[in-house]
């Protein structure tokens, strides 16, 4: 016989064991019950099956894995499911979307078979008014209003302070005795050109770092879970949009009066001011402050990233063939002729390149490759979100009704084969020579394409142009690492322990 002390450790172990083994089998209940629950919203009037995938743990799908495995997440999931898959992310089943032909069908679907629908952290933080967040007959006059903004008149009228802003703050890198973690950097420098540029605003230099970070606490915050609790990323996020409205209101007020008695126009608010007046439509103070909130976060997520990693590439890069057949420097050529050098052949003034212009741009044909190759290796925006409007077939699959739909950008970028060793950083590619992405229109989509393509892309790119001819003309620059940074891509690119670079002048004071 057991002494009674054993038995009562034996009886304990095994109703422990029980207890576990019981909780385990609930999970795996509940788990089996919630993809149960997906399986059945299924279209019963289509043959066709979901896509495969998992739904995940229940109300939390896959996100956690999807925030802590970064790119990993999705390109593990392609492999084993195939370039339409379902998950389930942030609040909400997904179907997530990769290859051009896939692209091409959900971008001209728009408004008859998908609309868009960001996520609802997303949706809630940004605000009703915005662009992102319209469908239908308000996104077609939101976009022809903003059409003004982003016109050829605006864009030449933009340059002179872009050039500044760039100027300024090169000086500054260029001045650290340090290395600079140039994504971080990048981010100043996107928002600055917003505050700036953008929105027109002279604001001390406190004041644009107190705004630059609330405006960080909105980013960090906008793909977050949708429960709006204490110290949720939900909560975080609204709060760091209400603060950015209380400072943007009265300068906002102050900008519509002077509109109403000056027709001149300084920034992209007055172009928009006087669009929505030429098409007969009263902006509210509300709708104001979430289109200026949208103009930052516009500018900063489809250049930040970008211009972190463009400030890395080589200055040795932009060297090309002439079309006469002389070697030399594009921007040596084009830009630096008229400025006066020294005995030794450097240039006088190290802070003084030729005021650009929008002809003068466009005839850096190679910067313009190396700017479009940046944005075919690292996209902005890594894709975009739909919500399925009626029941239609991808890849031999049903997207239901009512589904949401996520197309990657960075990965029918990776995954493309009309691109030649993709993996590699190679501007030539886009070089009249090669013209890789010209054989497939939706293989290369930084932007989007269809009527939500981005309406502000012509911007992005003279912002990354602009940043390139300053670096070329006035610094050279070397990474403080030895190896270039791993990238994490979700939610949204950037390097994981920031992008460290030294800068300095490339000729003696």
């Amino acid at each position: 016989m057991f002494p009674l002390a054993q038995f009562g450790v034996l009886s304990a172990l095994a109703t422990a064991l029980t207890s576990v083994l019981s909780a385990l089998l609930l999970l795996a209940l509940t788990r089996q019950l919630w993809s149960l629950r997906w399986s059945v919203t299924r279209d019963k009037e289509s043959s066709l099956p979901l896509p495969k995938g998992s739904m995940g743990w229940p109300l939390v799908g896959e996100t956690f894995h999807w925030l802590f495995q970064g790119s990993n997440f999705h390109i593990s999931r392609r492999e084993r499911h195939g370039n339409v898959f379902k998950t389930h992310l942030l609040g909400k089943p997904v179907i997530r979307v990769t290859g051009a032909e896939n692209i091409r069908k959900i971008l001209l679907g728009e408004h008859s078979l998908v609309c868009t629908q960001w996520p609802q952290s997303t949706r809630i933080i940004l605000g009703p008014n915005t662009l992102v967040n319209s469908i239908g007959d308000l996104h077609k006059r939101k976009r022809k209003i903003l059409a003004k903004v982003f016109s050829r008149g605006a864009l030449e009228s933009y340059l002179p302070r872009l050039q500044d802003v760039v100027k300024s703050e090169i000086a500054k890198w260029c001045s650290e005795p340090g290395a600079i973690d140039v994504y971080g950097a990048a981010k100043s420098l996107t928002f600055r050109i917003a505050v700036r540029v953008l929105l027109g605003l002279q604001l001390e230099e406190e004041r644009i770092v107190y705004l630059a970070r609330i405006f960080e606490q909105l980013m960090n915050n906008l793909f977050s879970l949708p429960i709006d609790a204490p110290l949720s990323g939900l909560r975080k996020g609204i709060k760091a949009r209400e603060i950015l409205h209380a400072n943007m209101e009265k300068i906002i007020e102050e900008k519509m009066e002077r509109q109403q008695a000056d027709d001149e126009y300084h920034d992209a608010f007055d172009y928009m001011l006087s669009s929505a007046k030429e098409h007969g439509q009263q902006l509210s103070i509300q709708e104001l402050k979430e289109t200026a909130v949208e103009l930052i976060f516009a500018a900063h997520s489809t250049t930040a990233e970008d211009l972190g990693y463009e400030s890395h590439s080589s200055p040795s890069g932009v060297n090309v063939e002439k079309d006469d057949g002389s070697a030399d420097t594009e921007t040596t050529c084009l830009l630096d002729g008229g400025r006066q050098r020294d005995e030794a052949g450097f240039p006088q003034s190290r802070s003084h390149l030729p005021d650009l212009s929008l002809d003068k741009l466009s005839q850096l044909r190679y910067v313009d490759c190396v700017v479009k190759e940046v944005l075919r290796f690292l996209p902005p925006v890594s894709g975009g979100y739909r919500t399925a409007l009626q029941t239609f077939e991808l890849d031999g699959y049903q997207i239901p009704k009512g589904w949401s739909v996520m197309y990657s950008i960075r990965d029918t970028h990776e995954t493309a084969a009309v691109f030649q060793s993709p993996e590699l950083f190679d501007p030539d590619r886009f070089g009249p020579d090669r013209e890789e992405s010209r054989s497939a229109r939706f293989s290369y989509v930084p932007f989007g394409g269809g009527v939500r393509s981005c309406v502000g892309k012509e911007l992005a790119q003279i912002i990354l142009k602009t940043l390139a001819v300053e670096l070329i003309g006035t610094c050279k620059w070397t990474l403080a690492t030895e190896n270039f940074p791993k990238m994490q891509t979700v939610p949204i690119v950037h390097p994981v322990n920031g992008l460290h670079v030294h800068f300095s002048y490339n000729y003696p004071l």
